[in-house]
């Protein structure tokens, strides 16, 4: 019985020692910590768009070399133009040598060759990462390819009856271009590129006022941190800039780099800083009185209910299991020392079960002692230890519930700070132009399939669209419509296609609008070509694996991510979701609908704090394009992260005050339903079994359970029930034969 009771004691008094702890260290500084870190994982998403345009326009450029169709005739300058006549962005092209460096052609402005070993760079195996390089004062990105042409004889002099030693040659496609284009998202912040020394090579604004210019310290700062961060190539942070008043400016940083290993962009040292100037909280809040007080008051409880259960529970059983040994000493002993047992009387203490049994164990007494009869006991009268448990239980759920549901409530108007809100909402922005990004790719790769259709014949188009598919994983089906709409090519898994229509021009929808899965699909018109045989199809569909969509969808802290139609149905998601399914809060609908400023316009991203069953709920929703494939689709992106989450004081108390409650409430029910198991539930059999003994029954044999004080007040009171039938059975033979006393009368005669 004594672990429940000191368990009890001890673990209330680690909840009181946890409550400090928690609510203790939660201080709301001027520039609260969920700012930051809001401002960190916006610098991580922009760094990541950063890294995904640099790996397609890698991608891409290797894709276009591979597939280019050299023959042993083919030139270099034909070859070059062919290879870039589709890169806008580049700035300058060269096609060099990969053996021996030699310049073969070249387009566009001079490209900054200056250390590149072309011999060196073509040899190594695997795919040639991106460099950054300086031509005229700015920094460019060069991106590299390699062209293998067919072999041919190296000696076209050579005998003709010799065996020919012929060799495939291979030439390496240089391009440069500008850095990809920067976004910044949300009023007032400033986005830059900077390269590892800490200098700015590409700037966006959203807004007039750019915070990081007027802090200049910020560049250096998240280069010196970024260089401190050793081997982790995609880590990211925050830091803190100049005040103005009562506005102060929050940075993030972050490199381009992969997160999942080795990638393209880790060697060229970028980092991404972000900066806005955010309004300082003049108000503190300090938990740490209220933390004080509701450990000091579980300190008290606790050390009142381990009073009270050692008084009224522990000690009593503890003179009931001294009474029922020397009752079981003096019934099975003989001569003066049992005499003595049995002469001193039974002490009755505590009340319910515990007096019941101390008065059973008295009356059994005397019946040993030839002094009284069988006496009539009530099963029950009054409370007994079990209503002393409840109660236990209702005294720590005083203290418990108003943590649970009353005490440091955060006003779920208030809670949230406005930078925190407009952070989701940048996000969320974010999160809309990587997926643009990556269906706008999707479109860009089928248009360029689209292009090499035209002219062959329907098995030379087939494997062009085998290769494709090997190329573009996330294509799970290609196919070729007629003008009626029926399928005349298929390459890849069977169509989930339940809309037969032939589009015009090309772009990016969905072609069902029920079933188990969205199907997204790209489609580009195949053009026909005079005097050369017609294509199987006039319109190219591209069925976008929705699972290839929804992996680019998670982000730390972004909380769960939807991207729905125009009529607010559910395309793709970042947790578990049904096809076609409304968004699972009507509150998460309005704020999609409300990016839709008039009928027929773009939209805008827009954000509200919600109030959950959970709690309030940061939601934040943007349209998904204005330009590009996707722009006349109608759909959105809408996010929702839970304030508890997010590193919030009023939060974080609301959360760690409940926590304290629950933790309470849970252990000190375990503790006293341990308790009710082990002590409380055998001590009120075992008041039922003696006071069944002191009232006659002589046949129940009593059968110790545990191994405890209970155990072994039941182990004496069947010696004692023995004794009794042994003096009952002696009795009756005495009483045949003539009166005699009882044997324990007899020595306390002598």
């Amino acid at each position: 019985m004594r672990p429940p009771i000191a368990s009890l004691v001890a673990l209330l008094l680690v909840v009181a020692a946890l409550t400090v702890i928690g609510l203790d260290g939660i201080h709301s500084a001027g520039i609260p910590q969920a700012v930051l870190d809001g401002e960190q994982r916006i610098a991580a998403d922009s760094a990541l768009s950063v890294r995904t345009a640099i790996e397609a326009e890698a991608s891409t450029l290797r894709r276009t070399a591979k597939a280019y169709p050299a023959t042993s005739a083919s030139t270099p300058t034909t070859a070059l133009k062919a290879l870039t006549s589709g890169r806008k962005a580049a700035l300058g092209r060269v096609l060099l040598d990969a053996r021996t460096g030699r310049l073969l052609a070249t387009g566009g402005r001079t490209v900054p060759l200056a250390g590149v070993d072309a011999a060196r760079t073509a040899s190594g195996h695997g795919e040639i990462p991106p460099r950054l390089v300086t031509s005229g004062g700015t920094r460019q990105l060069l991106y590299f390819a390699r062209v293998t042409l067919p072999a041919q004889q190296d000696d076209p002099d050579q005998d003709q009856f010799q065996t020919p030693n012929r060799t495939e040659r291979q030439w390496l496609l240089v391009v440069s271009e500008a850095l990809p284009a920067l976004t910044a998202y949300g009023d007032g912040r400033a986005a830059e590129v900077l390269d590892a020394s800490g200098t700015v090579l590409a700037t966006a604004v959203d807004g007039a006022a750019s915070p990081a210019a007027a802090d200049r310290g910020l560049s250096a700062a998240a280069a010196r941190a970024a260089h401190r961060s050793g081997a982790d190539t995609d880590a990211s942070g925050s830091l803190l800039g100049a005040a103005a008043g009562s506005r102060r400016t929050v940075a993030g940083w972050a490199q381009v780099a992969s997160a999942t290993g080795p990638g393209e962009t880790d060697d060229l040292g970028l980092l991404v800083l972000t900066a806005r100037a955010v309004p300082a909280t003049t108000t503190a809040t300090d938990y740490s009185g209220f933390a004080l007080a509701a450990a000091g008051l579980l300190a008290v409880v606790a050390l009142l209910l381990g009073l009270t259960l050692y008084f009224c529970v522990q000690r009593p059983l503890l003179r009931l299991y001294l009474s029922a040994g020397r009752l079981a000493r003096g019934a099975t002993g003989g001569g003066p020392a049992a005499a003595e047992e049995l002469s001193r009387p039974v002490p009755v203490h505590g009340f319910g079960e515990m007096a019941r049994i101390g008065r059973a164990l008295e009356s059994l007494r005397g019946q040993l002692l030839g002094q009284s009869g069988p006496q009539e006991f009530p099963a029950r009268r009054g409370p007994g230890s079990r209503a002393l448990a409840v109660a236990a239980v209702l005294v720590v759920a005083c203290w418990a519930v108003p943590m649970i549901f009353v005490l440091n409530r955060a006003d779920t108007a208030t809670a949230v700070p406005a930078p925190v809100l407009a952070d989701q909402q940048a996000r969320t922005e974010i999160a809309a132009q990587r997926i643009r990004q990556s269906l706008d790719q999707s479109y860009t790769d089928l248009s360029a399939a689209v292009a090499s259709l035209p002219g062959r014949s329907q098995a030379d188009q087939t494997e062009v669209l085998r290769k494709f598919a090997a190329d573009h994983e996330q294509y799970r089906s290609l196919y070729l419509l007629d003008r009626s709409g029926g399928i005349t090519l298929r390459v890849g898994g069977s169509p989930l296609r339940t809309l037969v229509h032939v589009p015009g021009g090309g772009g990016i929808t969905n072609v069902n609008t029920s079933g188990r899965i969205p199907v997204i699909a790209a489609y580009a018109q195949v053009r026909a070509v005079k005097g050369k045989a017609p294509a199987a199809g006039v319109v190219l569909f591209g069925e976008i694996d929705v699972k290839a969509l929804n992996s680019i969808l998670p982000r730390p802290k972004l909380g769960s991510v939807w991207v729905t139609d125009r009529h607010d149905k559910v395309l793709a998601a970042s947790v578990g979701y049904l096809a076609f399914q409304s968004l699972p809060d009507p509150a998460l609908t309005r704020l999609a609908r409300a990016t839709q400023s008039a009928p027929g316009t773009a939209g805008t991203a827009t954000s509200a704090v919600h109030h959950t069953s959970s709690g309030p709920s940061v939601d934040a929703a943007a349209p998904l394009a204005q330009k590009g494939p996707t722009a006349g689709l109608g759909w959105h992106v809408v996010t929702a992260e839970p304030a508890a989450a997010l590193q919030i004081p009023a939060m974080q108390a609301q959360q760690r005050t409940m926590l304290a409650g629950i933790l309470a409430l849970a252990l000190g029910a375990a503790c006293l339903g341990w308790l009710h198991v082990v002590v409380i539930r055998p001590l009120r059999a075992v008041a039922v079994l003696v006071g069944r003994l002191a009232g006659g029954d002589r046949r129940t044999v009593l059968y110790p359970v545990n191994h405890d004080e209970i155990g072994s007040v039941t182990r004496s009171l069947e010696l004692v029930r023995q004794a009794l039938v042994e003096r009952d059975r002696a009795a009756r033979s005495g009483h045949a034969a003539g009166p005699s006393r009882s044997p324990y009368q007899n020595t306390l005669q002598r």
